[in-house]
């Protein structure tokens, strides 16, 4: 399939200040998009302006949710050269959960190709300051206009582009947590591996009561016993137990996270044991309290790491540490792995995909 360059006939405005980058809020002058038709395939791939799209009101997605998306970065190095991270792990991914919702898979290797293509064409978007990025958003949607349940015949492929600087504005300090002992994310035969809009939607009443509450995020628990931590937010989650590092299974309800697999990369590099294996809330607590339980953090795209300080479950508060500072295994993850996006530290696993 070939890739169309459309002509582009104005810039947008830029925010000069990069320390007034907000996440999500500005979007570069470009996007890739191609089309999918059942007994045509994937056809009309085109990079060409930022535009809105033309759906009908009967477009599928709309209707049944039959959407799936991807998250990734490029960085500017000191040098200025521009690099992805793990792209194509991203586009395997991707195609992962276009199986799971009966959606037609792409061409890896074409994705990653339009993906650099695109992102040299707006090579100016991406930031120079510390902490900022260029945030990439793959998606997959249903554009058949039909009422009926059953997969789309008709889909849109499209990626976005978006500057951005620090996900939370307090930076790398230590978030509280609500653990939740009503609400879940997602059961087993579920879509909880899946990165599609129904798992962050199902979230939202939750994180609202979360914050109404004081809390930055929140703990979802399994579905069935509703004892054992899944994932906090829409991040991974990681803890310091016994000088271990433990995090639970890839068991078809938490996302296989790419940050996920690379912090236990590197956590291996440091010489730290894995454990991947089902916490209790019970576990926290107690190791909170007899000093097991050192540090806490999630890990996601768009966070890289976000340290926890505290953690809620109905009446009960644990602090870890004094609540305010990042832990130091936690500070070397994250020191090490931004230190590999950036270019600052060798990238000794093949991670960078550089342009």
């Amino acid at each position: 399939m070939n890739l169309q360059i459309l002509p582009l006939e104005k810039h947008k405005p830029r925010i000069a200040d990069e320390t007034q980058l907000a996440f999500g809020k500005q979007f570069t002058d470009r996007m890739f998009v191609m089309q999918y038709k059942t007994g045509k395939g994937w056809h009309d791939a085109r990079i060409q302006p930022y535009q809105p799209f033309a759906l009908d009101p009967a477009a599928m997605v709309l209707h049944y949710a039959q959407e799936i998306f991807e998250g990734l970065k490029a960085f500017r190095r000191p040098d200025g050269q521009v690099a992805l991270f793990r792209p194509m792990d991203n586009f395997r991914r991707f195609n992962h959960g276009a199986r799971r919702m009966c959606m037609p898979e792409v061409d890896e290797s074409f994705m990653l190709q339009a993906l650099k293509e695109l992102v040299r064409l707006e090579a100016d978007w991406v930031p120079r300051s510390e902490g900022t990025s260029l945030y990439i958003r793959p998606t997959l949607i249903a554009s058949e206009p039909m009422l009926g349940v059953r997969p789309a015949d008709e889909y849109l492929c499209f990626i976005i582009l978006c500057p951005v600087g620090a996900y939370y504005k307090g930076g790398l300090a230590p978030v509280k947590i609500w653990i939740s002992d009503h609400y879940v994310r997602a059961a087993h035969g579920g879509t909880g591996e899946v990165k599609t809009g129904g798992n962050y939607a199902a979230s939202l009443f939750a994180a609202r009561e979360a914050g109404a509450k004081g809390y930055d995020q929140v703990l979802w628990l399994d579905a069935k016993e509703k004892k054992h931590v899944e994932e906090v937010g829409s991040m991974n989650i990681c803890f310091l137990f016994d000088g271990k590092l433990v995090t639970s299974p890839l068991a078809g309800t938490i996302l296989d996270g790419i940050t996920r697999r690379s912090i236990l990369a590197l956590a291996r590099d440091m010489g730290l044991d894995i454990e991947q294996r089902a916490l209790s809330v019970d576990e926290i607590f107690a190791g909170a309290e007899n000093g097991r339980l050192s540090e806490a953090f999630g890990t996601g795209t768009a966070v890289v790491i976000s340290p926890v300080g505290q953690f809620t479950y109905r009446d009960q508060t644990v602090v870890l540490g004094d609540g305010k500072t990042t832990g130091k295994v936690t500070r070397k993850l994250y020191d090490t792995l931004t230190g590999i996006q950036y270019g600052r530290l060798p990238d000794t696993h093949g991670w960078v995909d550089l342009l």
